[in-house]
């Protein structure tokens, strides 16, 4: 009589949720989707964690002070200085908010306006670096990518999380916005920036304030103003957004214009 160690063997007899093969493939997307959603949102919720002010920006600017490393040869031709500032007013705009916003102490079990960002390098790295400066968690929402990205020093460890897909990631970064700052960056800062931009225009999502760090830097790489002029956009389409030169002006802004901060953490 045969036994039965091809049965016991075959890839087809492994329970489903063991079976990587089968959950890597093609049929199996969705349920990738699913679980992308699901393990950020649990962590998230354990940590009550029910809103966030989201920082942008590019993976490649570094510190302008005594922490400043050398620079990179892709950056020689950057003006003096610029990335090195726009690294440390996000830095130091996440100390200001989570000092401020709520996200050092929970309340009633909830945490108020936390640091989110990409997780990686650069003006991500700030963020999560102002805020583990002062005590705070901060959210590192990577992706997986073949250079760059790879999770900084400063998240919180509990909410690092790695995706595949940026539209799950996207949507992570996007669900508890209360409001979004965008330094300077290169492809992926502005696909985040019109992603969010279209789905406000579009009342897709509710209207959050969206901050532009320079104003110098934005209007020289995008004309807004044009898409105006041809038609593209309507004039008061360009009000989804406003600029703003420091950390402090962004938080007063932010404040000034409904930022939701417990009446704890703002005393």
């Amino acid at each position: 009589m045969p036994d039965n160690r091809l049965q016991m063997q075959s890839p087809a007899y492994r329970l489903a949720v063991l079976d990587t093969d089968f959950l890597l493939g093609d049929s199996m997307r969705g349920v990738r989707f699913l679980l992308e959603y699901a393990k950020a949102e649990e962590a998230l919720r354990a940590w009550g964690i029910v809103s966030t002010v989201v920082v942008f920006g590019s993976a490649r600017a570094v510190p302008g002070g005594e922490d400043s490393p050398p620079v990179p040869p892709e950056a020689a031709s950057r003006p003096a200085g610029r990335a090195g500032r726009w690294y440390d007013e996000a830095r130091r705009f996440a100390r200001i908010v989570s000092e401020r916003g709520g996200a050092l102490t929970a309340q009633n079990g909830l945490r108020h306006n936390v640091i989110a960002t990409g997780g990686g390098p650069g003006i991500m790295e700030a963020a999560n670096r102002g805020a583990y400066e002062v005590g705070a968690p901060s959210i590192g929402f990577n992706i997986s990518l073949p250079r760059e990205q790879e999770p900084n020093p400063y998240s919180t460890p509990e909410l690092t999380f790695q995706f595949h897909y940026f539209a799950m990631r996207k949507m992570h970064l996007a669900m508890r916005a209360r409001a979004l700052v965008v330094f300077p960056g290169g492809f992926g800062t502005l696909d985040e920036l019109f992603e969010v931009l279209t789905l406000v225009q579009t009342r897709k999502a509710p209207a959050i304030p969206i901050l532009c760090f320079d104003r110098d830097y934005w209007t020289r790489i995008i004309d807004f103003e044009a898409l105006v002029a041809e038609g593209m956009v309507a004039r008061e389409d360009l009000g989804l957004f406003t600029y703003v030169e420091d950390a402090e002006e962004a938080w007063e802004y932010l404040v000034a214009h409904g930022l939701y901060v417990p009446p704890q953490a703002a005393g």
